[in-house]
């Protein structure tokens, strides 16, 4: 049973009302399926019905926070 807990919300910069949302998804692809974190993206700050979102497994997210800092250092202002 999928089910999903909101941990964080962020402000979207550069928009209005956009939000990101990351909360783990409980089974999220069938039961017995591994928790993942979920990224969401909505435009509006509608938490419930995202543009755009990701899965990501646990045992990916430190790769992908360096990743995310190698980006940042390279290309953020």
């Amino acid at each position: 049973m999928k089910n999903a807990e909101v941990i964080k919300t962020l402000k979207l910069d550069g928009t209005k009302d956009g939000v990101i949302s990351i909360s783990n998804i409980s089974e999220p692809y069938g039961k017995g399926s591994k928790n993942v974190a979920s990224i969401a993206i909505s435009l509006n700050g509608d938490e419930k019905e995202p543009e755009w979102k990701v899965h990501i497994p646990y045992a990916n997210i430190d790769g992908l926070i360096d990743a995310l800092k190698e980006a940042k250092e390279k290309y953020g202002n």
